[in-house]
This record gives C-alpha cells, structure tokens and sequence, in this order.
C-alpha cells in the first residue's frame, strides 16, 4: 500500500523552511544533532553509535514517515507523521482508516529559539490537515521535556491528558506523561 506522503508534491515550504521526505542520504545530517545529549534524553529510541542509528534510520517503514526541515540549504531537523487509524466498532472500521496521525520533531538545539520548530510543526499540521484531508493528531512527551509541550500548546494543540508516572525514561525512571490533540475543525493555517 502506498503510504499517504507518497501522494504530495514535494518539496513543501513555509516561510522560512523548506519540508521534503526524508531520503537515506540524510543519515549524516541528522545524525549530527540526533547524537548530542540534549536531543538524546528525550527521543523515543536512543541509538549511542552511528551504526544502531544508521541501522534505524535506514529501516524502510520508519524512514517513510520522516519529513526533513531545511533552512537554506541545510538540515536543521526532522519531523515524524505516523498515519493511523482511529478505533471504531467493527461496523463503521472502514471510515476510520487512515483518518488521524501521530506528530513528532526533533530540532537541532543550534536553531532554537527562533521559531523554526513552530513554523515547522505548523507546516506539518497544514499537510497532515489541508493536503492530506486527515481529521485528528496527537503527539505525546514526557512531563519533564518542557520544550516539547510548550511546542504542541505554541501550535494550538490541546492537552488532553496527564498521566502519573506512567512513562519510563531510560535514565530517569518513571515519570509523568502528557498527550496532546488537535481535530481539523480546530486548526487555523499559517497565513
């Protein structure tokens, strides 16, 4: 089955940034920030060497969910749409196929603060909303990665649940979840 980013023109631009699916040519790239500290405590797979990450990056389903963020000409971080289907009873199942998705970022901490991760995740909800006609996302964090939610809450997404020691980080034990949402009907494009 074809995957939906496969039915876009590419690439995508926002005012600043250039979107594009994700090619293996873009290992070193990502590579580059994926490895640093910061960004590592809070990926959802840690990968310590560049051969377990090039393992995993390369794998053909991850690879075709990952957009890559370019700011001229250069990689500055990647993004991650995860089509999914909506739970529905058996009977109405065929109307929730591929209907919603799961949104995830990662920004090199060299460019923070200038709102390219805004814009980014912004265009991204443009796509998965406007292009691709989907009618709910959600992403979810840790409690303790503030940079993350305040991201989702920046772009209009609504906090739909907090849980209590629900999550287990690989170094600092359980902690508090967080799981945002956005429906179509809620989101005002970028100008």
């Amino acid at each position: 089955m074809r995957h939906p980013l496969d039915t876009l023109d590419w690439p995508i631009t926002t005012e600043r940034l250039l979107l594009r699916r994700a090619t293996p040519d873009d290992l070193d790239a990502t590579w580059a920030f994926r490895k640093l500290p910061e960004v590592h405590e809070w990926v959802g797979a840690a990968t310590t060497t560049f051969d377990d990450y090039r393992e995993r990056f390369l794998r053909e389903e991850r690879l075709a969910d990952v957009l890559i963020v370019e700011l001229d000409g250069r990689v500055i971080g990647d993004l991650m749409l995860q089509v999914q289907d909506a739970w529905a009873q058996e009977e109405v199942a065929d109307q929730a196929k591929s209907v919603q998705g799961e949104l995830g970022w990662t920004i090199d901490p060299s460019y923070g603060g200038k709102g390219y991760a805004t814009e980014a995740v912004r265009g991204l909800i443009d796509i998965a909303f406007g292009r691709l006609g989907l009618r709910r996302l959600h992403a979810d964090c840790f409690y303790d990665n503030e940079p993350s939610w305040r991201l989702m809450e920046r772009v209009g997404m609504r906090r739909e649940q907090h849980t209590v020691s629900d999550s287990l980080h690989r170094t600092k034990g359980w902690l508090d979840g967080l799981s945002y949402a956005l429906l179509a009907e809620e989101w005002t494009a970028p100008e």
